[in-house]
């Protein structure tokens, strides 16, 4: 695909990016799309730190490219594998099937995680695996180490690419993340990702039978061992920071030794805690920037003008959120180091393929709350609901109203299931049951509303419920959808202390920008989604938006 204005690209002593866009009859092919993914960059954290940026990362992007600052998801249950997957596909999880991070698995009766597939176990990647320690309570439940993306249910636009092309693009996802990768390289494509229990970059015998070459010489090089002792240290001097007062709360976590102040340091080599720890720094997007620089120059990526597919999650932000929580000095600190890893990302793609080349998006998954204690402080109303305190409400509501004992089959957030077979053996209709055990929830503390999944196959009144319809899928679903009140945090005790997963506005606002050979540098503020991303690559490449995409494309990008 050719495009309209030619991007001329020239890089400065300095590091920086100058760009000069002239109108010219002649034309570039794009060879590589570049999708950038910020796991958990909430748009405001963005533009909070916009002013202290470097010249060649985000302020790159957001000076040259088509820039969005009022971009929200549709859907409600804004978690890491539903945004990836709304991303990748331009559909909502209704229709890509990526409902959460978890569901019930009605054929085993357990909790699934989404990726997990037992008939494609993990490639080892060193003789001796370790057994690690991570903070990722979703992946804990995974009953197998297998993983693939034939739980997705939607094509992507690496899919498109492939079937539009013949197969001959080259589509990979890198991430720290396994479910990241691996909704964003599709059914086709190539997905690897960060282990947490070996520091190695890993992927599943679903796309290969064993590592290619380049794969195993990047992770002999050990760098996630070599980090063993050092210490995430502050960029800058402390007194320049926003957050410079708030690096010590007593509601942050410490991941048991690694602190809840600066400096933090990595443990030994020996220890299981050391790659979770570099996942929760800048070390983690750095090592994640290393390895795609690897695979660039491993596969050829960009190296004819068929347009080949990257995406790169970088999950630093997420984990830091998750922990130390976006309105700490931890964020701060980590947002100024990524701008960092951006631009050294960006010189690497103009030196490799050409920018003048390259067709970039960088968006984000979810956004992220503010911890409730935080927000107490502010004199917000925030509080913390748990797992227990909503399955004892549900029981004791059905044990006083119908006298069943028992009914919660099992609860992960957001998804209530019931044992509807005790319903039906008291010969009571299971919709009026989960419809009052359903207006029994929304009055408890911490609850906004509980939506029961009978109701969502009809239109929606109102907004709230519009986006838990979107997330509605008939066999994964649970009976009932718990919703949080605003900035109540909703999930397991934990090290995890600041959660992300609310239709509410602070987790449904990301970025998106596009960058690229002839898109305008401007500003947009109306309303547009992330779902509108695949359809409007799809557009600038001359091929058909994926299968199911719901999104439409944003005009401002394709305008020459």
């Amino acid at each position: 695909m050719k495009a309209c204005v030619k991007w001329t690209i020239r890089l400065l002593l300095t590091g920086g990016l100058l760009v000069a866009c002239d109108a010219a009859p002649d034309q570039a092919p794009i060879k590589l799309v570049l999708q950038i993914t910020i796991d958990g960059l909430r748009y405001d954290l963005l533009q909070r730190t916009a002013g202290r940026f470097g010249e060649g990362g985000f302020r790159f992007l957001l000076e040259s490219g088509t820039a969005y600052s009022n971009a929200h998801y549709q859907h409600a249950n804004t978690e890491t594998i539903v945004g990836h997957t709304t991303l990748a596909t331009g559909a909502f999880p209704a229709d890509h099937g990526m409902i959460g991070n978890v569901w019930y698995d009605s054929d085993s009766g357990e909790l699934a995680y989404n990726i997990e597939d037992q008939e494609h176990p993990l490639l080892p990647s060193r003789e001796h695996e370790k057994t690690g320690a991570q903070v990722d309570p979703a992946q804990q439940l995974a009953r197998t180490d297998g993983r693939s993306p034939r739980a997705i249910l939607a094509e992507t636009l690496g899919d498109r690419l492939l079937a539009y092309y013949g197969g001959t693009p080259k589509v990979f996802a890198v991430s720290g993340k396994d479910r990241s990768a691996v909704a964003m390289s599709g059914h086709g494509g190539k997905a690897f990702w960060f282990s947490t229990n070996s520091g190695d970059f890993i992927t599943s015998d679903y796309y290969y039978k064993s590592y290619p070459r380049w794969v195993t010489q990047w992770n002999q090089q050990r760098q996630a061992e070599a980090l063993a002792g050092q210490q995430w240290q502050l960029l800058n001097d402390k007194s320049t920071y926003l957050f410079a007062h708030q690096d010590d709360r007593p509601y942050e976590t410490d991941l048991k030794g690694y602190g809840r102040v600066f400096p933090h340091r990595f443990a030994d080599a020996d220890s299981p805690l050391l790659p979770t720890q570099i996942l929760v720094s800048p070390e983690g997007d750095r090592l994640t920037l290393d390895f795609a620089k690897a695979l660039v120059d491993g596969e050829a990526l960009g190296n004819d003008n068929i347009p080949d597919y990257l995406s790169i999650s970088f999950s630093g932000v997420d984990a830091v959120n998750h922990i130390f929580g976006p309105a700490s000095l931890e964020n701060e600190d980590m947002l100024l180091q990524l701008d960092r890893t951006l631009a050294d990302l960006l010189r690497f793609i103009d030196k490799t393929v050409g920018l003048e080349h390259t067709l970039i998006v960088l968006s984000a998954d979810h956004g992220i709350a503010e911890m409730p204690e935080y927000m107490a402080q502010l004199g917000v109303p925030a509080g913390r609901l748990y797992p227990e305190d909503i399955k004892a409400t549900a029981n004791s509501i059905a044990k006083n109203m119908f006298d069943i004992e028992d009914i919660v089959r099992l609860y992960y957030r957001p998804f209530l299931y019931l044992d509807t077979d005790k319903i039906e053996a008291a010969e009571l209709e299971p919709q009026d049951v989960i419809s009052a055990i359903a207006a029994g929830l929304g009055k408890h503390p911490g609850i906004a509303l509980a939506a029961a999944s009978s109701e969502l196959g009809k239109p929606q009144p109102t907004q709230l419920l519009q986006q838990i319809q979107r997330n509605y899928h008939p066999t994964r679903s649970g009976d009932i959808y718990v919703v949080q009140a605003p900035y109540w945090f909703n999930f397991d005790k934990g090290p995890v202390v600041a959660m992300h997963g609310s239709p509410w506005r602070y987790d449904t606002h990301v970025p998106i920008i596009f960058a690229g050979p002839g898109i305008k540098p401007q500003r947009i503020h109306r309303l547009v989604h992330p779902a509108d991303v695949a359809p409007t690559l799809a557009a600038l490449l001359g091929t058909t938006a994926p299968a199911s995409a719901r999104g439409t494309v944003l005009t401002e990008v394709m305008a020459r």
